[in-house]
This record gives C-alpha cells, sequence and structure tokens, in this order.
C-alpha cells in the first residue's frame, strides 16, 4: 500500500473549505443531535467500542472530534477501508494501532445519522434533555414485567412441548418394540415346544416380521444416539440472539471468537459480555433483571454457565476452524438463522448423513484461498475446464477418517 501525503496548497484549500462545510453542516443540524435515534443507531457500535472507559476492540471515542474532523468522520464510519485503501495516513494508522481489525462499512447511515451519533459520542453517550426517555411509571414497570413473565412462560411452555412429543416418540417406539419382542418370544415357544400351530411358515412368516421390526426400531433407536434435533433448553439468563445478532448486528465472531481458529467456537466469557453490558444495563424486552445477572456473575467471580446446545456424539470429530475459516462457511449453514431467534434452537438434525449430503453438495471456496493451495492437480483441472467446481467430497470430506480417525 502507499501513502502519498497531502502536499499541495490546492489540497489543503480544499480540504480546509470542506471542513468549514461540514462544521456549518454539523451546527445545521445541532438540534437535532442526540436524538433516541442516534442511540439507537450506536448500539451497533458498542460490540467494538467504549466512548469512554477500557479499550475494546477498536479505540475509545472520547474527544473524536478533536482528533478527527467530521468530513473524515463521514467518509471513515460510512467505509473505513475505501478510506484506508485509498492511502489516507491517518486511517492507516488507525488501522495498524488496532490490530488491522476493519471495521464494518455503514452504507445505510445517511450524512444526517452520522453527524447525530457523532454529536452522542461527543455527549458522553448521552441522548439530549428534551428527547430522554422519562422513568417508567409504576404502571409501566408493571407492564413490562408482566410481558417478561409471559415470555418466560411462553418459553417453558415450547421446551414442554418438545419434550413431550420427544416422549410419544420414544414410548411409541418402546411399545413396538417390547410388543413385538413378546410375540417372538410366544412364536418360538410354540414352534419347538407346544406346537399349536402345525403349520410351520405361519411361525416362519411371524418369526421374519418381528425381527424386521426390531431390526428397524434398534437401527432407528441406535442412530438417534447422541441426536437431539429442536433442543432448546433454557439458559440461566435470557437471551436473545435476535437482538443481538439480528437487531443490532454484532458479528457472530465477536462473542464466539473461537470459531475461526480452533475446534470448538467457544462461549463467551462474563467480560466479554461486560464489555457492552457496563454502559447497555437495561434491555427492551427484559429491562434490568437478565443483565443483572451478568454483572452478579463478574462480582461474584463465578462463571455464567451457559448451555450448551449443538452437541454431537464422543467419537464424532468436528472442527469449526475447518468449516468457518479453511471453508468459507456462513454459521447458519449450520445453526440456522439464529439472528432471528430470541431463544436458540437446534434447527438440525446434525447427523452423519446431513452432513455427509452437505459435503456432497456444497462448493468449496477454491480459489484465493491459501489452505487449499496444494491441491494442484484439482487447480489444473479447474484452469483448464475440465471440473467447473469443487465439492467438499472431492477434497475428503466423505472419507470415514476425517471425521472418525
Amino acid at each position: 500500500m502507499t501513502i502519498t501525503p497531502f502536499t499541495s496548497r490546492g489540497s489543503i484549500r480544499n480540504s480546509m473549505v470542506l471542513g468549514l462545510l461540514m462544521l456549518l453542516f454539523l451546527q445545521a443540524f445541532d438540534l437535532k443531535a442526540q436524538t433516541p435515534e442516534a442511540e439507537k443507531n450506536f448500539a451497533q457500535c458498542r460490540a467494538c467500542h467504549n466512548i469512554d472507559g477500557p479499550k475494546l476492540i477498536g479505540p475509545n471515542l472520547k474527544g473524536l472530534t478533536q482528533r478527527h474532523d467530521t468530513a473524515w468522520l463521514l467518509r471513515f464510519i460510512r467505509n473505513s477501508q475505501e478510506v484506508i485503501q485509498s492511502g489516507d495516513p491517518v486511517a492507516v494508522k488507525l488501522f495498524e494501532e488496532n490490530n488491522k481489525i476493519p471495521m464494518p462499512p455503514h452504507p445505510d447511515l445517511t450524512d444526517e445519522q452520522i453527524i447525530d451519533i457523532i454529536a452522542y459520542i461527543e455527549n458522553g453517550g448521552k441522548v439530549a434533555p428534551e428527547y430522554a426517555a422519562a422513568a417508567p411509571t409504576a404502571e409501566e414497570q408493571s407492564a413490562q414485567d408482566e410481558m417478561l413473565n409471559q415470555m418466560y412462560l411462553q418459553q417453558a411452555e415450547r421446551q414442554q412441548q418438545l419434550e413431550n412429543l420427544q416422549g410419544d416418540a420414544n414410548r411409541n417406539f418402546g411399545t413396538t418394540f417390547y410388543v413385538t419382542i413378546i410375540i417372538l418370544l410366544i412364536t418360538l415357544f410354540d414352534l419347538f415346544v407346544t406346537k399349536l400351530i402345525k403349520a410351520t411358515f405361519v411361525h416362519k412368516v411371524v418369526i421374519l416380521i418381528s425381527l424386521a421390526i426390531v431390526g428397524e426400531v434398534t437401527y432407528k433407536e441406535a442412530a438417534a444416539l447422541g441426536r437431539q434435533q429442536y433442543y432448546q433448553p433454557d439458559q440461566p439468563i435470557w437471551f436473545s440472539h435476535k437482538v443481538h445478532a439480528g437487531q443490532n448486528r454484532i458479528d457472530c465472531l465477536y462473542c464466539h471468537s473461537g470459531a475461526e481458529h480452533s475446534k470448538n467456537a467457544t462461549i463467551p466469557s462474563t467480560n466479554v459480555c461486560l464489555n457492552c453490558h457496563n454502559v447497555v444495563r437495561q434491555g427492551k424486552i427484559t429491562g434490568t433483571t437478565e443483565i443483572a445477572k451478568i454483572h452478579e456473575a463478574w462480582n461474584s467471580g463465578k462463571p455464567v454457565e451457559w448451555v450448551k446446545i449443538h452437541n454431537l456424539p464422543d467419537h464424532v470429530f468436528f472442527s469449526h476452524a475447518q468449516h468457518v475459516n479453511a471453508g468459507k462457511l456462513d454459521c447458519a449453514e449450520c445453526h440456522g438463522p439464529v439472528e432471528d431467534m430470541d431463544v436458540v434452537m437446534q434447527v438440525n438434525d446434525l447427523s452423519m448423513g446431513w452432513c455427509l449430503d452437505c459435503h456432497r453438495k456444497t462448493e468449496v471456496q477454491f480459489a484465493q484461498n491459501d489452505f487449499y493451495k496444494s491441491y494442484e492437480k484439482l487447480h489444473e483441472q479447474l484452469k483448464n475446464g475440465a471440473i467447473n467446481k469443487v465439492t467438499a467430497d472431492m477434497i475428503g470430506a466423505t472419507d470415514c477418517m476425517k471425521c472418525h480417525y
């Protein structure tokens, strides 16, 4: 990357004029600054930035307008990578000082919205007094508590329904299995001892049918070991992926940071939650009740005991890094649309058949992916048109030893 300093008088003059215009522009929108919309739009920034406090992924934002002019901030917030790639020395330095972690672009934000966010930051993360929300009345607090109770009841009811369905299925299988075993034993006893039925072909037919039923039930029960499709356990803290991953657009890897580089995606520790919830102390759905549990865990030194939802049998090897980093798969491929779930559920059965089907149809991002650089033959076949894509099974993803070595 070539960094070109601004040396011409024309560039300096143009920058000064543009900065003056943007200052006037900010003043023109001063009456609209620090609105509740600014607080809402800033929510997506909280995962990486504190206004004042410990440094998170990105730099603290206190004194932002003293460090950068408004025109530059507008360009950088809207698309930081574009400014960095242009060779802007300030942007390049900022990028390198923060471990070269790119800030997501925000093409949907208008200039007015960005300026409003900047004013919100400069006001210490507070909305203007005329926009500040009043404390809830006793009636409003009661209504909020009632909504929270209803939400808990609905969650418990859904979980109970799932458990009932699974219990009914297990009981039906169990009844079929034991009744068939009894019929088989009676048939064998009559064939070799009582001989009440003279036609032996009847015994043979009943024995064959019984063995087929017992075999099918045994196979299905054995294949279901370790699977828990539709598993949706209660968590120690009510946590909505719909709010965090959906509405606030927090990247999955911010909380599940191990997914790119390790076998396990990892569950976020309490301090990761506090990166945001040191500031955000109240949720629109749960009020202060659930967020307070995070602070209780931190103050007591006892970690939150989150319940793992997606489990595989012990004899199965699975690596998140292989799929997320090397394979470039989106999390939703296995976990479903968690950004739409208040309470996460295992939507796929994660069976061997399901995995193999995925490996046979999923196209690998082969080109410009250093992980697959050693597959010279496949690269040559792609180049000369012998094949038009590479699927996971073509690089050994259906070999038994890949998962059961």
